[in-house]
């Protein structure tokens, strides 16, 4: 990087990698929780500081119009799981299912998960890029087992074995880009950083290029969970602790997400290359009505909310595959209301699973009369995350269906459907879980309702109003999109 990078990037990046360090050596529940919180506030803090004060760009890193959304979207959600994290890792620890050895092991390798996401995000080096989302998966994998139970180990494998799989087609991938620009760009670094590459994409042989962007597009689309790459997803939500599900679903399908857009970019600045549009909406209408269907087979409600989440990536990957300024927008815009959602809902599910003592959707009822805050607090997680007004998800699936009834009548219609069907599917478990007679423990539970409750609050609020400044910026990236 030249000259010295500012000391708000060197925080994002360093300090989750030094407090997972400093995590590991320490037992105490109460120290390593709020040190845990601390670390990943005060990176936040450092993201939000990137809107006004960015690095120079660099040969290995780089803060731009369209990563410093991802950054900051990232390091908020990683905070308000964080607080989440520090009561539900306090009750598995008393009801025994965690102990102390698990908890430093647990706290580092969130803090290190962070710390790869982050790098992921501000790489300037496509294979930096993947070196850290590599990191990223294998520290969710070995989160995803360590209840150390034979289902969460099995999930934990699948988890390993899908996910090498896909990361190994992203590999060459990004191999096959390096190919296309050696040619123009000579040997060496060049030939893997990105703002080099887009700036000479539109010389490289177009064949190479479209080669790359399918394996590309499969091996990052694992990772994002797009039928039918997805078979991992589910299980590895189900088995692992909650705050994983909500940071798998608020945040690590982003950062796989965000690498799909960068060779995106690429793709369509070179005019001799496929339209990269075309293979997006295909796998994202197939994830979006795919999961919509398979929403009505779970028994599991944490699988169920897994299923959700692929249905929601799938939309926004079709509206990114749509294009535009309009699509783009809607996209950037349901990809935020996604992770702020789904994450406040895995924030309820996680304290219902504890209080219940069972994933069982047919042995969890009544929620609203036996913990009537928990309860309505899901109810309306849920009716956002259906798409009903007054939440953001409304809007942005609102523009995504308008932007694609004017420019293609048919594939709205197939994005509605899916809607259609997974607002069934939801509504349909929502009514047992939330009402009727109460069934399973009727104990309280001590549970962390403020990043709840912040979630789902920015989310309504979108609905209603969305800032100017927030519009422009979101408006500006859009158009930075293709």
């Amino acid at each position: 990087m030249t000259g010295i990078a500012p000391l708000n990037i060197l925080v994002v990046l360093l300090l989750p990698l030094a407090t997972a360090g400093l995590l590991a050596g320490l037992s105490s529940y109460r120290l390593s929780a709020r040190l845990n919180v601390g670390s990943a506030f005060l990176t936040f803090l450092a993201a939000l500081s990137l809107l006004v004060a960015r690095p120079p760009v660099g040969r290995f890193l780089v803060v731009d119009d369209l990563n410093i959304v991802f950054i900051v979207l990232n390091t908020f959600v990683a905070f308000t799981t964080s607080a989440f994290s520090a009561s539900y890792i306090a009750h598995e620890l008393s009801a025994h299912r965690l102990t102390r050895s698990h908890l430093r092991f647990y706290h580092a390798m969130y803090q290190l998960l962070l710390a790869a996401m982050n790098l992921a995000l501000v790489a300037n080096n496509i294979g930096l890029m993947w070196v850290a989302i590599e990191v990223a998966t294998l520290t969710t994998v070995v989160m995803v087992g360590i209840y150390r139970t034979p289902q969460a180990l099995e999930a934990a494998w699948k988890y390993f074995i899908l996910g090498s799989v896909g990361i190994a087609l992203a590999l060459f991938g990004t191999i096959l880009i390096y190919m296309a620009a050696r040619p123009v760009v000579g040997e060496g670094l060049n030939g893997m950083i990105w703002t080099v590459l887009v700036a000479h994409v539109d010389q490289f042989d177009p064949a190479l290029l479209n080669l790359a962007f399918v394996f590309l597009l499969l091996g990052y689309g694992t990772k994002v969970g797009l039928a039918p790459l997805h078979a991992w997803l589910p299980d590895a939500h189900a088995e692992g602790p909650t705050p994983i599900s909500a940071v798998l679903s608020g945040l690590l399908l982003n950062v796989a997400l965000y690498a799909v857009l960068r060779f995106k970019i690429l793709l369509s600045a070179n005019p001799g290359a496929i339209a990269p549009g075309p293979l997006m909406t295909g796998l994202g209408l197939l994830s979006l009505v795919f999961a919509g269907f398979m929403l009505y087979r779970r028994g599991d409600i944490k699988r169920m909310f897994a299923y959700s989440s692929i249905e929601h990536m799938g939309v926004i990957v079709f509206a990114f595959g749509m294009g535009g300024a309009l699509a783009n927008f809607a996209g950037l815009l349901h990809m935020a209301m996604h992770s702020l959602t789904k994450s406040a809902i895995f924030f309820a599910v996680g304290h219902v699973v504890q209080v219940k003592g069972t994933q069982q959707i047919a042995e969890i009822r009544g929620l609203t009369t036996s913990h009537p805050f928990l309860g309505w607090t899901l109810v309306v997680g849920v009716i956002a995350i259906v798409g009903l007004p007054p939440a953001g998800v409304f809007m942005s699936e609102f523009l995504i269906v308008t932007t694609t009834v004017a420019r293609a009548p048919a594939l709205a219609a197939l994005v509605v459907f899916g809607l259609l069907v997974a607002f069934g599917a939801l509504v349909l478990r929502l009514h047992g879980l939330a009402f009727g007679e109460p069934k399973g423990s009727l104990q309280p539970v001590k549970a962390s309702y403020l990043p709840m409750i912040l979630h789902l609050a920015l989310v309504l609020v979108a609905g209603v109003y969305l800032p100017p400044p927030l519009v422009a910026w979101f408006q500006h990236v859009a158009a930075s999109l293709h």
